[in-house]
């Protein structure tokens, strides 16, 4: 079974944080969110999230994916957190994937992720960015083990590529048939 770690920053976006959550279960996948900070996450829009545990312990672990939640300030914290700066490190070394949505993409630039990569985020995050990425206007980009995305607006489309880059194409035509998008 696949496994994944979503962490909570105080300041996030709960749409695509609880998007993100709840398709990837929905896809069997098991996801485990951990909190930057101890007990619960004041998310940008005042939603309380419950984390499944502190990023000290998840830490521990080892995941298929790393996904980010942007908002703000959110993405700041996740950006400016040595422990997350580590794990984006260590999942890229293993070749595993990290994926990021909305303004968090700056962690993964932070982190040297970027490098060459064709990324997408939320408007203005990344495009003014320095380095050798390549900024794209799409919902969803992939490229390698990096995949990005604009913004809460684009957190299911995220979320279904995700589903699709662990389990399959199948299984995420079966999660968004149960969706009703159309």
């Amino acid at each position: 079974m696949a496994k994944v770690l979503v962490p909570l920053a105080p300041g996030c976006e709960e749409l695509e944080a609880v998007t993100t959550v709840d398709i990837l279960r929905r896809a069997g996948i098991e996801v485990i969110t951990a909190g930057l900070v101890p007990g619960v996450v004041r998310a940008s829009r005042g939603t309380v999230l419950v984390p499944d545990v502190a990023l000290d312990e998840a830490m521990h672990h080892e995941y298929d994916m790393m996904v980010l939640p942007g908002g703000m300030p959110g993405s700041e914290h996740l950006k400016d957190d040595a422990r997350i700066m580590a794990l984006l490190k260590r999942m890229a070394a293993a070749g595993h994937y990290t994926a990021a949505i909305c303004a968090a993409p700056m962690a993964l630039h932070a982190a040297g992720l970027l490098e060459g990569k064709r990324v997408t985020s939320f408007p203005g995050v990344l495009d003014e960015m320095p380095g050798s990425h390549r900024y794209v206007h799409d919902a969803v980009v992939v490229d390698g083990k990096i995949v990005t995305s604009k913004g809460p607006g684009t957190a299911m489309d995220f979320a279904l590529t995700l589903v699709e880059l662990l389990v399959g194409r199948v299984k995420r035509d079966q999660v968004e048939a149960d969706l009703v998008r159309s």
